[in-house]
């Protein structure tokens, strides 16, 4: 019975030692011997989370037509963790696509924390290029296509901007948002200013592959988010004027339109020349375009709207105008120094525009003529400080607070400014009498003008200038304002007002009136022309500023600048004639 016992134990123990040693030996043949097969199998079986990005808002016209939408677009992606053989990987991106190997080690080094991402490689991929890259996948498991939106601009402007792929700044700025380095982001214009809005929500897909990047579904429950797409913008612009506009411009000049909505306050048209084609930038800059974008003389670049900084010339003589009247230096009545063709001050022979002179004027004359003499020696009476207080009280040369990223100021010089440059022994005499008539160093922008104008359109009331007019997506409409919405009072009286509305319409209806060729049969079109002096070129830019009303109703108010084209009259009011009978037919 012992001797069987002892039989037993034997056994058993034994068994238990082969059955270890069977199992130390599989270890061994695991770790050991396939350890780094089973290993890079094991890894590659793993838990992907797969990024859905969100479809960008479009951006729309007044009648919701597109300015900016989205077009499909096949892009190329690859995942780090994945090369297997760099060399060759580098080799074949660089023979397929115009990119250097430089560029793609660059790539690999910059996302070398995110090894597990899918990096976009290239955007928009042509028929040619994918059907190479499509023949190759199985050798470059590393490569990916997906089928997504690449940015479209239905036409060149400024006022839109366009998107581009984030900064490493922008991206350590938006750290904590839904972007990654693969994220395009509204870079200026309205796709900068209102990306909060178009930009939405990324959703993700949780997947778990295996080894050839099959899903496993191995998850019972949903674990997937949808993504949250960007509302639609919907801004005041009307696409009828602002492409006839960019047809009747001058096509080799450089300058500005702008257009407003008088009962509203939102802009039209919103015109800056030269154009650019921001398509450019979402589709990969060449460097023929680059250097058109910087070398060329007109700088196609600046927006002139919002950027642009000119003397007004004789558009300003409204200001001046206004700002006599205000302060009683004249009165609707009084007659100042009889126009020969030009005015002595001090030392100087200032001239007058026209060399055979007007003769004696009061305020209406004196504009509907453009007397240079009258504002001349209107200038003698009071002091530079008030004036360019009350400039700057009539919002001429602060930010407007349009719905744009970026403006910029205007400027009006007074005393200490002066002395800061010509020293403490120094006459304003004639440096007034350059500024009342809209020269020297004034300066405006061409939205600032245009707002002015539109305030006197209103009498009197100045409204914010903007381009939003509401957003929506498949679930909400948004209509409140994401900028400081202000009305506010011109500092003038409603004589003043009265005083002003009626040499501006007898400037484009009353005989000898400069800017008759503004009229419009049918319409009450009030104008003032300006031709500002020009120190890079022979020829002055061309302006004219105004508004135009039906049954006694203000509907639009317009700024026109031509850069070294000549006089306002002839070059600026026939544009504005176009726009106002263009609008008369075709909008109202």
């Amino acid at each position: 019975m012992l001797k069987q016992q002892i039989k037993t134990n034997i056994f058993y123990y034994l068994a238990l030692a082969i059955s270890f040693g069977l199992i130390l030996v599989q270890l061994f043949l695991l770790q050991i011997i396939n350890g780094s097969k089973y290993n890079e199998i094991s890894e590659k079986n793993y838990i992907r989370i797969r990024r859905i990005n969100p479809n960008r808002g479009m951006i729309l016209d007044e009648k919701l037509r597109p300015l900016a939408y989205n077009r499909p677009s096949i892009n190329l992606y690859f995942t780090p963790y994945l090369i297997n053989d760099r060399q060759s990987f580098l080799t074949f991106i660089s023979e397929q696509l115009d990119i250097t190997k430089e560029r793609v080690e660059k790539m690999i080094y910059d996302n070398r924390f995110r090894t597990f991402e899918e990096i976009l490689i290239h955007e928009d991929l042509q028929v040619d290029q994918l059907a190479h890259i499509a023949e190759m996948m199985n050798y470059y498991p590393e490569l990916s296509l997906k089928a997504e939106i690449q940015r479209h601009y239905s036409f060149p402007n400024h006022y839109i901007g366009y998107i581009a792929k984030i900064s490493e700044n922008e991206f350590k700025q938006y750290r904590n948002s839904d972007y990654t380095l693969n994220s395009k982001i509204g870079k200026i214009g309205i796709e900068k200013y209102y990306e909060g809005l178009l930009c939405g929500q990324s959703g993700y897909e949780i997947l778990q592959v295996d080894a050839s990047g099959r899903n496993l579904n191995l998850f019972k429950n949903d674990l997937n988010k949808k993504p949250v797409h960007g509302f639609n913008v919907v801004l005041t612009i009307n696409l009828e004027l602002q492409e006839f506009i960019h047809t009747i411009f001058p096509r080799d000049k450089a300058g500005a339109v702008v257009v407003l909505n008088t009962r509203t306050g939102g802009i039209l048209s919103y015109n800056s020349f030269p154009e650019y084609d921001q398509n450019w930038f979402t589709e990969g800059l060449s460097q023929m375009q680059w250097d058109y974008l910087n070398d060329h003389e007109q700088k196609p670049l600046i927006d002139r709207v919002v950027n642009g900084a000119y003397s007004p010339g004789s558009t300003y003589k409204i200001i001046s105008a206004s700002f006599g009247l205000e302060k009683n230096y004249i009165s609707e009545h009084t007659l100042l120094t009889s126009c020969r063709g030009g005015l002595q001050i001090g030392n100087r022979y200032f001239k007058c525009w026209d060399e055979k002179g007007h003769g004696r004027s009061a305020v209406n004359k004196g504009i509907m003529h453009s007397c240079d003499v009258y504002f001349y020696d209107l200038s003698a009476k009071f002091a530079l400080d008030e004036f360019s207080e009350f400039s700057y009280n009539n919002y001429l040369h602060t930010k407007t607070g349009i719905d744009l990223p970026t403006e910029r100021f205007g400027f009006s010089p007074n005393t200490d400014w002066y002395k800061s440059r010509l020293g403490s022994h120094f006459s304003t005499t004639g440096l007034k009498a350059n500024l009342v008539i809209g020269q020297g160093e004034i300066l405006v922008t061409p939205l600032s003008m245009a707002s002015y104008y539109c305030a006197l359109a209103n009498d009197g009331l100045w409204q914010t200038p903007h381009l939003f007019k509401e957003a929506f997506n498949e679930n909400e409409v948004v209509n409140y304002t994401f900028f400081e919405k202000t009305n506010k009072k011109l500092p003038v009286s409603e004589n003043t007002l009265n005083i002003l509305q009626k040499a501006l319409f007898d400037t484009v209806n009353a005989p000898g009136g400069t800017a008759w060729r503004a009229k419009v049969s049918g319409v009450d079109v009030y104008a003032k022309t300006g031709s500002t002096e020009n120190p890079q070129g022979e020829l002055t830019h061309a302006s004219m500023a105004g508004f135009a009303r039906w049954n006694d109703q203000a509907e639009i108010a317009f700024y026109i600048i031509v850069e070294n084209a000549g006089g306002g009259g002839a070059i600026a009011g026939p544009i504005a004639n176009q726009i106002i009978n263009f609008y008369q037919s075709n909008i109202r």
